[in-house]
């Protein structure tokens, strides 16, 4: 509250009051009374601002909370637990208990914000327009006077209003909207694209499109052509083929790839196939790894590799003063590291290093040449902590200079703005600024180049949305697999996991297997798994 909020106000430290985690446990009912009594003495809250959580709680209000409810102590349920643990070291460090106000306490303010963004989008849409129930206790605020939620694009897209504005108003037909529109349905109706009927279409509010656009049939067709010229084995284009809806161009051939990576991993999880394809058809791949993700190493593994250093300098009598002092005074550190302490830049340096051998081991592995990985190393990461800088000058001259040096056909970066960290949207930032910078300055080569967005381990885009789909096998899928596993400091559980428990290659393959299978359901090609990308025009 100090970090984000009080410090950069007038407020005078004594009008701030915030429940204490360090009251004596028989204590806490005695306080929390004291605490809803003083609110009540000043005439109670003028403005209360929330957030939401995944299970849809507000405060610390967990499903299940009373609407009767007043400032407590309270369970955490093990989701919210999960969801917090970017701030602490480890699932095991995150408290179990808090102490809360309660939904009475909420519901009495004058005026109510709750802020949202990233992928809480059906939970805000079960808090919005979904039943009243203690079960979502943000769907209680309905039920309040002065509310008014503050939510992105993203988690506003399962909104009716967002997701199926043809429901909510007149709209324009354009060819996007009759795509979503078409494909919403195809999915609702359980139907293939081509199998759809008027009847369907009337029957869920899409006969306006009909009266503007003419019968069921046509639209299907024109839909089903824009769906089927998504998919191709060609990422970077057919060679020698004349194909006028293809996602690529086919006359620059071979292709420069650059493909920027905000962490040294998300390359491999999140486009592994297209990576290897691209190569494979024998385009000039390049990868750059954005940040040295030294955060995402956990302590046990930098004692597992240090063991191993000592390990090998002892068996080949390699021991050298600096570098034994060096280990030593890491080892050290670590044993004594108190929880949320700062690593130091020894430590980081070291966790970087691990990262950097795993991204150029992957790149070998995709059949890469020395001088095809580049580690930018930005400096706005390299805080130390959960917390990074915003986008600096520095960052965006590196990628300038990289850019220029390579003057790629092609850019592939991360389009996930919902990654918990928040590494991903300032990485995308910093490209999107640094190609309009060299557009701005006349460089010529620009104009060849186009810009794919991929999304990272934590969402897939929307199927209405896809530009390109680039199919995989089984073996392939295999493949990219033993990919991800070469980067073994993220395996298992590691630091900042974020909502999902699931291992990054057990992401990658769930996401891309369902993207596949929604491109079957509305009646095109079962393949094993898709990777899918956007693009995004200067």
């Amino acid at each position: 509250m100090h970090r984000y909020l009080f410090d950069h106000v007038d407020i005078l430290p004594e009008n701030i009051h915030i429940p204490d985690g360090g009251w004596k446990q028989d204590e806490i009912k005695k306080h929390c009374l004291a605490y809803e009594a003083a609110i009540e003495a000043e005439g109670g809250i003028d403005l209360q601002i929330l957030g939401i959580g995944n299970n849809g709680h507000i405060g610390f209000n967990e499903p299940g909370s009373s609407i009767m409810s007043k400032t407590r102590l309270v369970t955490l349920d093990n989701s919210t637990r999960i969801a917090n643990a970017k701030d602490f070291q480890n699932i095991s460090r995150v408290p179990r208990l808090a102490i809360t106000a309660g939904i009475s306490t909420i519901m009495k303010a004058k005026r109510i914000i709750l802020m949202a963004w990233g992928f809480k989008a059906p939970i805000i849409a079960r808090s919005v327009e979904g039943d009243v129930t203690e079960q979502v206790p943000a769907s209680l605020l309905q039920q309040h006077n002065d509310c008014l939620f503050v939510i992105d694009e993203q988690a506003a897209s399962d909104l009716t209003r967002i997701k199926s504005p043809w429901l909510t108003g007149e709209i324009e037909w354009t060819p996007k909207m009759i795509r979503r529109a078409v494909i919403n349905l195809s999915l609702k109706v359980g139907k293939p694209i081509l199998s759809l009927t008027n009847y369907d279409y009337n029957e869920n509010g899409l006969g306006d499109l009909m009266v503007e656009k003419g019968d069921a049939y046509e639209i299907n067709l024109q839909v089903f052509y824009m769906m089927r010229d998504t998919i191709t084995g060609w990422p970077g284009g057919k060679p020698g083929a004349d194909i006028p809806n293809h996602p690529e161009r086919s006359h620059i051939q071979p292709k420069r790839s650059l493909i920027f990576s905000p962490h040294p991993d998300d390359d491999i999880i999140s486009m592994g196939g297209t990576f290897m394809r691209l190569h494979d058809h024998g385009h000039e791949v390049h990868v750059a790894y954005q940040t040295s993700g030294n955060i995402a190493v956990t302590d046990e593994f930098v004692t597992r590799f240090l063991d191993f250093a000592v390990g090998f300098n002892g068996m080949f009598n390699v021991d050298t003063e600096k570098s034994s002092a060096i280990l030593n005074e890491a080892r050290q550190y670590l044993e004594n590291k108190k929880p949320s302490q700062v690593d130091t830049p020894e430590i980081r340096a070291i966790k970087g290093l691990i990262r950097r051998c795993e991204a150029a081991a992957t790149c070998r592995y995709v059949g890469l040449n020395e001088g095809q990985w580049h580690f930018q190393n930005l400096p706005f990461y390299e805080t130390g902590t959960v917390q990074k800088n915003p986008m600096g000058e520095e960052d965006v001259v590196l990628t300038m200079e990289l850019l220029r040096k390579i003057k790629p056909h092609q850019v592939f970066c991360a389009g996930d703005l919902a990654d918990p960290h928040g590494t991903h949207k300032v990485c995308l930032d910093i490209v999107f600024e640094s190609l309009k910078r060299i557009k701005d300055q006349g460089d010529e080569w620009i104009n060849d180049c186009w810009v794919w967005l991929y999304k990272g381990a934590w969402q897939e885009w929307d199927i209405s949305e896809i530009e390109m789909a680039v199919p995989m096998s089984p073996d392939q899928v295999m493949k990219k697999r033993y990919g991800i596993f070469i980067h073994q400091s993220q395996k298992d559980m590691v630091p900042f996991q974020g909502s999902d428990s699931r291992e990054f290659w057990q992401r990658a393959e769930e996401r891309n297997a369902n993207t596949a299978n929604l491109y079957a359901k509305l009646g095109l090609t079962q393949y094993a798994a898709m990777e899918a990308f956007v693009r995004w025009h200067f």
